[in-house]
């Protein structure tokens, strides 16, 4: 990637100059850089007295080096399928991904009610929008604003009218009959983070899957339907102390990644002074990994413009395909997170060309958890009769062909 610093300004307001910022030519470099880094000495000070979102910085999680690998390449390239984070509590799972939006380009959001956008207008002309919205796109008044990524969580306890949307109930009581957004709607091109996946109903698991695999999804109720995009960046995690995930669940996410305890305890004494230090002052904390996060930010929006000039050379499928016939894994789902993982490591690193090394280095959070071990025991069993089969059948045959 360019390793030219970013002249932006910071979080606090304050100039980042080239000359200060670190230089680094890759995200895998620049978690490298960041991992190992101490903190600065400085006078704690007062907080501002008012709420605010101040997520621990992704960039200051020590260790975890595959997670965070996993969680970068998905949002360079969401047709990865997202990334399923499982392993016990207290290992970073959901901090790693609340981090995760501040190193996010922002968005174009619709302006309208309904989400209409230039984009439905370039594809299905103006009566692919509301009337107010056609007026505004003829006047040469923009449809969407620019606005930050947000990170969209779902409550262990919504139902399924909160997840796709429903009725406004506000406008019933006028005597109005119109349908509110849900969740999934309000997550297109955002994260959308489900934390203990495994304890979801099953009907609500189904549609956010099948939303996220066609990027959109239609709402009827009564003789009033809605169709709303849900083009998000999904992301799971799970304790498998609590319950298992439905197989064809499970096949759906695109990276998977066992997330361990640190072992090493110079990091676990770091990991500690770090969130000692983020709780005695967050802002103070999150400011001195600004510089970071702004590179991260670039770097991130350059691997996503050069992601369509990604090639996957012959010799690099070939050796996935096997790899993956290989291990036994049945799902061509394996094949397509494998090769868009492949191809956004190679954007990551600033390359057009993917090579056997990108494939071999995201293979492990590609496959693992792929391989049905009671499918290989089933066709082992089915070959088996199947065999004992063709043999009384040839020899029926013989029998039919014998001379009387």
């Amino acid at each position: 990637m360019s390793d030219q610093a970013v002249n932006e300004q910071s979080p606090e307001g304050q100039a980042v100059s080239p000359e200060s910022a670190p230089r680094v030519r890759s995200l895998k470099e620049l978690i490298d850089l960041v991992s190992g880094r101490s903190l600065a000495d400085t006078q704690i000070q007062e907080e501002a007295g008012f709420a605010e979102k101040l997520p621990f910085p992704f960039l200051a999680l020590v260790g975890q080096m595959e997670m965070k690998l996993a969680l970068l390449l998905a949002v360079i390239n969401p047709n990865i399928g997202g990334v399923l984070l499982v392993g016990p509590r207290g290992t970073g799972k959901t901090t790693a991904v609340r981090g995760l939006v501040d190193l996010l380009p922002p968005i174009q959001r619709s302006t309208c009610f309904y989400g209409c956008t230039a984009e439905d207008i370039e594809a299905g002309g103006m009566d692919a929008v509301c009337p107010d919205c056609a007026k505004k796109y003829l006047e040469g008044t923009p449809l969407t604003r620019l606005e930050p990524a947000v990170l969209v969580e779902l409550p262990l306890n919504a139902r399924l009218e909160d997840v796709i949307g429903g009725v406004d109930e506000r406008a019933v009581i006028h005597e109005r009959y119109r349908l509110k957004r849900g969740i999934l709607s309000r997550a297109d091109q955002n994260i959308l983070y489900i934390d203990e996946v495994n304890l979801l109903p099953d009907e609500i698991v189904d549609a956010i899957l099948d939303a996220s695999a066609q990027q959109q999804y239609t709402v009827r109720r009564g003789g009033v339907s809605a169709t709303y995009r849900s083009r998000f960046t999904l992301i799971g995690s799970m304790n498998p102390e609590e319950g298992n995930l439905r197989p064809q669940i499970m096949d759906r996410f695109g990276l998977r990644v066992i997330v361990h305890g640190l072992t090493d305890p110079m990091q676990r004494y770091q990991a500690y002074q770090w969130v000692r230090a983020y709780r005695r002052n967050p802002r103070q904390f999150i400011n001195q990994f600004a510089d970071e996060t702004l590179i991260a930010r670039q770097e991130i929006c350059a691997a996503r413009d050069l992601l369509a000039k990604v090639t996957l050379p012959n010799e690099v499928a070939h050796t996935g395909i096997d790899l993956i016939q290989r291990f036994k894994v049945d799902s061509l789902r394996a094949e397509i997170t494998l090769f868009e993982a492949c191809r956004a490591y190679a954007a990551a690193d600033g390359r057009t060309e993917a090579t056997v090394q990108d494939l071999l280095t995201v293979a492990p959070m590609a496959l693992r958890l792929r391989r049905s071990m009671f499918m290989v025991q089933y066709f082992n069993q089915q070959a088996e009769e199947e065999q004992e089969l063709n043999q009384l059948i040839q020899s029926a045959e013989k029998k039919l062909s014998a001379p009387s």
